[in-house]
């Protein structure tokens, strides 16, 4: 089925991980989805005009200004796509069912207790139901973070470098998602890993990157008590920048089916 909605070219983040969501969904016409964390609804709008008028898309995101934004965005259009304000770790127990449920870049924000949230999650799947999740992985950009930590030894940053390899290990790998879905019960587990590199120049450029700064380079900068300390640290990361090029993430992916009741 062609999509007459396809997914924006010119973001440089969401539009890449979600072609990886999409390699690894199974839509079909008339599909009931759920999309949680939906953000600025890359994918769902695609995602409904796969399901087309027949299906029901409805996209729930924790931000209302993300909401409003999207129906902004949807106006008159694909009118069986539902843009609503939740939080997808505490969903409504009265919701129906969905043959499909996804996430694009989601399971980073399942947070502090993401097996909890995935058990919440995958009682919304119909028996035989298909979820699919996205997240940068262990390994999203180690380049860096290995130059951080030697920068850090260097300057013997006891307290600071506790509180980076905190940050460092509570990133889910690919191998702790298998693992707590197995252990729900679910079938067909699959996961992967797709490397995305992502360019970037020195100095200020670097250290107000869009991708970078955003949940990255912003928990280096929370390892130090003092403000100043901080920005001088990561001057100096960003002056040596040749050292961690290239800058990769991996775009995790994670699928896996509900049993079916019928076998």
């Amino acid at each position: 089925m062609e999509s007459h909605w396809g997914l924006p070219e010119g973001n440089p983040w969401s539009t890449p991980f979600a072609h990886a969501l999409l390699h690894h969904l199974d839509l079909f016409p008339g599909a009931k989805v759920l999309d949680v964390a939906a953000g600025g609804g890359i994918p769902a709008f695609y995602i409904a005009d796969q399901v087309g008028p027949q299906g029901h898309v409805l996209a729930v995101d924790v931000h209302q200004s993300q909401v409003l934004r999207s129906r902004s965005m949807q106006g008159s259009r694909l009118p069986w796509l539902q843009f609503e304000v939740g939080d997808m770790r505490q969903l409504p127990p009265d919701l129906p069912k969905f043959d499909r449920i996804t996430g694009n870049i989601a399971f980073m924000f399942f947070r502090p207790d993401r097996p909890t949230a995935l058990k919440n999650l995958v009682r919304f799947l119909k028996p035989g139901g298909q979820i699919v999740l996205t997240w940068p992985t262990q390994g999203t950009f180690d380049s860096l973070w290995q130059r951080v930590r030697r920068e850090m030894e260097s300057r013997q940053l006891a307290v600071e470098l506790e509180r980076f390899q905190e940050y460092l290990d509570e990133r889910p790998s690919t191998d702790d998602a298998k693992g707590w879905l197995c252990e729900l019960g679910m079938e067909k587990v699959e996961t992967a890993e797709w490397p995305l590199e992502i360019e970037t120049g020195p100095g200020k450029e670097f250290l107000g990157h869009p991708l970078l700064r955003s949940g990255f380079l912003d928990d280096v900068y929370e390892c130090f008590d003092d403000p100043a300390k901080a920005e001088e640290f990561m001057q100096t990361i960003a002056a040596d920048l040749n050292s961690f090029l290239p800058l990769t993430a991996q775009r995790g992916v994670l699928s896996a089916w509900a049993p079916d009741e019928k076998r």
